[in-house]
């Protein structure tokens, strides 16, 4: 699906799971990033850039932090 936000799962050591619950805030330094959960409880954090950010957020797929 366009915009859902996947990212690598340390505890899990899986690559491309999908974010639940992403909440997108806006670093220091200006960039963007994502904090959500694997939908097990195992919270993930990803970098994005801000068309992606902004994409993810106009779909629904994640809230502004």
């Amino acid at each position: 699906m366009a915009n859902e936000i996947y990212a690598y799962c340390m505890k899990t050591k899986e690559k491309n799971v999908l974010m639940k619950d992403a909440v997108i805030t806006q670093t220091a330094r200006g960039g963007y990033m994502a904090q959500g959960n694997d939908g097990n409880g195992n919270k993930m954090t990803t970098m994005l850039s801000k068309a992606n950010a902004e994409a993810a957020v106009k779909a629904g797929h994640a809230k502004m932090g």
